[in-house]
């Protein structure tokens, strides 16, 4: 069965968006556009309005997704059944992961499962991290590595593979807008330039800790991923914070220094994210439950 057109049509209807539903199954918007006129040439209706501006869902595209979703749900179960009554497990698993990730955990989880599992193909996606759970909402991949949200959504399991500290992180060279001892006064922290991760886990962490001691942060820069950060501090630009997985393997780490902060800012759980009911699947409960 050629379950590509569902997939692809269940992206759009999640996002509402061509070109991030595009990215996210990784192919052209073109060919995103042609495979919902497709499917609704064969179904004979609309299931999108869309114009230059907004892509909305028709009520019969409402109807579709939830047949999609179904019908995904139950082709996955009767073809992994299949696969473990015949002993040996065979077929294609979809992980999403940040590059740091991929070499700071994955790695040795691959090693394992290949070892264990050698018939089964692992389709790796790396990219930024704050959208690995999306992706697993989404059903444009099947697992994820990405830190632990301070709530899960419905539906979502989540196993911890390990814990990594949160860092303020300073360039090595000292620099005039930024003190080069601690601590810094609560004026200090107001005029010190920092940059942050746009939006996540470590970002709710930062913003919980200065909204704690009342201080408003001058923030020089807002990017998205974490071996930016570490980039940009290097070069003198401010200060920043960083998971230690990602210090630890960068190779810029000699080029900054991490600051003792006090109190610490709250560490966070770094593991596997998939929906709970993909767990019923053989093949990804294997590489769920790998110890």
């Amino acid at each position: 069965m050629d379950t590509k057109p569902l997939r692809l049509f269940l992206a759009l209807a999640d996002s509402l968006h061509f070109g991030r539903a595009a990215e996210s199954c990784h192919v052209s918007p073109s060919t995103l556009s042609r495979s919902i006129k497709l499917l609704e040439e064969e179904l004979g209706v609309e299931l999108f309005e869309r114009d230059n501006r907004s892509v909305e869902l028709t009520r019969e595209g409402e109807r579709f997704q939830a047949y999609a979703r179904d019908t995904l749900t139950q082709w996955d179960l009767i073809r992994n059944s299949l696969l473990e009554d015949a002993k040996e497990l065979h077929g294609e698993i979809s992980v999403y992961c940040s590059v740091t990730a991929s070499y700071s955990f994955l790695y040795q989880i691959l090693r394992k499962f290949r070892r264990r599992y050698p018939r089964v193909e692992i389709k790796l996606h790396t990219g930024d991290p704050e959208h690995a759970i999306g992706h697993v909402l989404s059903g444009s991949e099947e697992i994820s590595i990405a830190a632990r949200p301070d709530t899960l959504n419905k539906g979502l399991a989540f196993r911890s593979i390990g814990i990594t500290p949160l860092l303020f992180i300073a360039p090595l060279e000292p620099q005039e807008q930024i003190p080069h001892s601690l601590p810094f006064s609560r004026q200090q922290w107001q005029e010190i330039p920092l940059i942050l991760s746009e939006s996540g886990v470590a970002r709710n962490r930062v913003n919980q800790w200065f909204s704690e001691r009342g201080i408003k942060p001058r923030i020089y820069a807002q990017v998205a991923g974490n071996e930016a950060i570490v980039s940009m501090v290097s070069l003198g630009f401010g200060i920043g914070v960083v998971p230690r997985i990602v210090l630890d393997n960068s190779p810029l780490a000699d080029k900054v220094r991490i600051l003792e902060v006090k109190p610490e800012l709250e560490p966070y759980e770094i593991g596997l994210f998939a929906l709970e009911k993909k767990l019923r699947s053989p093949l990804i409960n294997a590489f769920w439950s790998l110890p």
